[in-house]
């Protein structure tokens, strides 16, 4: 299982404190040393700590981005969410889209999904020309949708509470299930816990062993006992609005710790929701790069680092922990934003290793 984490206090903690260090270095030097620095040279100090070189290892399993056709994202909304809320979300993963790329201004959201592209060249390139069947690119879109306004599972939620409403939702027909490319995206709201929300994570993705009943059927009728098993890729993300917006909806909100600058506007008018965003970007670009744990990430397949996740806390030029780094500010609104949607939205999306340059790539470069 692949978790998004918040940003953790020891790694934020000790960054800023190593970011002091270098600075108190600095001042007791000055000295003897002429440092000539930019404007705004306070927002350099973070870059003067040298961090751990990020490099995402393929390990020759399949991926979602290099499957023909499209890669349907469906949607199971478990709790209250209003129309509005719902809107947001969905123009976001119509966004996605290699259509939309074309009505959208730029930078648009098409190009920063079109750096999960780049991991199926490089895929590609590694593996034999015998397991290379596709040379297409899977085109992100929105599938079909579920709305479970009723608490079926109460709003008290275990991890295989999550499992458990993909497999209803396919099993029932409400979703699709002998689909050859889809996520099963669970989006709980506001009033909802689910283990390790905020104490680990704000989203995870995973996949669902399931048996196709009428696959199995047709084995029977063949003489087969065996019964076929498919995988499902599905993740889940969760409104921290009124739970912990200091860790999932960063920098919307104020962090729980480091330095306390104040929060950014949000493109769409809501915290809880736009940082909802930032998350499905990053669990979904996850889970197309490293669906079952055999593709691309860095360290321990259990606690790997991904796409998204390894690049924590960029979202445009000179980040540094703390701070987002530079980005587009809406005139009328003064909302920050980095991408552009279909119907006029605004996004601000994450910092997306790229295998095509080995760093972490923004939109706005």
């Amino acid at each position: 299982m692949a978790v998004l984490r918040p940003h953790t206090a020891a790694k934020f903690l000790n960054m800023v404190i190593l970011s002091m260090i270098v600075a108190n270095i600095s001042m007791s030097l000055s000295a003897t040393a002429h440092v000539i620095r930019p404007a705004g040279h306070s927002r350099k100090l973070g870059s003067l700590v040298e961090e751990p070189e990020v490099v995402l290892t393929y390990h020759n399993g399949p991926l979602l981005t290099n499957k023909p056709g499209s890669l349907n994202v469906h949607l199971i909304w478990y709790g209250k969410f209003n129309p509005a809320q719902r809107s947001i979300v969905g123009d976001f993963l119509q966004s996605l889209s290699l259509g939309a790329e074309a009505k959208a201004k730029k930078p648009s959201v098409s190009a920063w999904w079109n750096t999960t592209h780049n991991y199926n060249t490089k895929a590609k390139a590694k593996l034999p020309s015998s397991t290379t069947t596709t040379t297409s690119n899977s085109i992100a879109m929105l599938g079909k949708q579920v709305v479970e306004k009723g608490y079926s599972l109460g709003k008290s939620l275990k991890r295989a509470d999550i499992a458990a409403l993909v497999k209803a939702a396919t099993k029932s027909g409400a979703l699709p299930l002998l689909e050859s490319n889809a996520l099963y995206l669970v989006l709980t709201s506001e009033d909802v816990s689910v283990e390790g929300f905020c104490m680990s994570s704000c989203g995870f993705h995973d996949s669902l062993n399931v048996l196709s009943h009428q696959n199995s059927r047709r084995s029977r009728m063949m003489g087969k006992k065996k019964e076929p098993h498919y995988l499902l890729p599905y993740a889940w993300v969760g409104n921290s609005a009124s739970q912990c917006p200091g860790q999932c909806a960063w920098p919307f909100h104020q962090p729980i710790y480091g330095p306390q600058t104040p929060p950014l506007v949000a493109p769409n008018g809501d915290m809880g929701i736009d940082g909802m965003i930032i998350n499905i970007a990053s669990v979904v670009a996850g889970a197309a790069t490293n669906p079952f744990n055999t593709g691309y990430f860095q360290g321990d397949a259990l606690a790997p680092l991904e796409a998204v996740s390894a690049c924590p806390g960029i979202y445009g030029r000179g980040a540094y922990p703390g701070f987002p780094g530079d980005l587009l500010v809406d005139e009328t609104t003064g909302a920050s934003y980095n991408g552009h949607g279909l119907n006029g939205r605004k996004f601000l999306l994450p910092a997306m290793w790229d295998p095509a340059t080995g760093s972490c790539k923004t939109l706005l470069v």
